[in-house]
């Protein structure tokens, strides 16, 4: 059977709505980690899919806007937390782009997400009154552990599978 553009764009679909799916799930499995200000989203480990193909960064922040339906701090986490992973995977997606080795890629990435992370704690700040400073500490160690094994897994994933395409 011959390959259409249809076909394509269909499977990079299934792609975006397979990756928001697993961010769902595993961010409500982890629920009790998930959010507030000692956070272990589990889930941020797709941001690391970002810097193969931009698909992914919309796919990452759709399955953080329907996880973040469940936040005990309501829209405003939908709203500017969805918009927070938009930011950081779109910025790790820009700089990826003149990275030839892909380690290299994964730990810009990583390193763009934790440093990011203080959108979290000023989300935490602003409607849970938490300090800045500790929130955003316990919230960037939680998304540094994350984005560490992401990185690893979608490393290893990536040397089996393009995940460009």
């Amino acid at each position: 059977m011959k390959n259409t553009i249809g076909d394509n764009k269909l499977v990079g679909l299934v792609k975006v709505g397979l990756v928001a799916a697993l961010y769902v799930v595993i961010t409500l499995t982890v629920a009790p980690f998930a959010y507030g200000p000692v956070q272990f989203r589990l889930s941020e480990l797709f941001n690391n899919l970002s810097v193969f193909n931009k698909r992914y960064i919309w796919a990452v922040t759709i399955g953080c806007a329907i996880a973040n339906l469940n936040s005990p701090l309501g829209m405003p986490d939908v709203i500017f937390g969805t918009l927070g992973t938009l930011l950081m995977t779109s910025i790790s997606y820009w700089l990826s782009r003149y990275i030839k080795k892909t380690s290299v890629k994964l730990g810009v990435c990583v390193a763009v997400c934790t440093l990011m992370s203080w959108t979290v704690a000023l989300e935490l700040m602003l409607i849970s009154k938490l300090p800045f400073w500790a929130s955003y500490l316990s919230v960037g160690a939680g998304e540094l552990v994350s984005m560490v094994i992401g990185a690893i897994i979608v490393y290893l994933v990536s040397k089996r599978i393009d995940l460009t395409k």
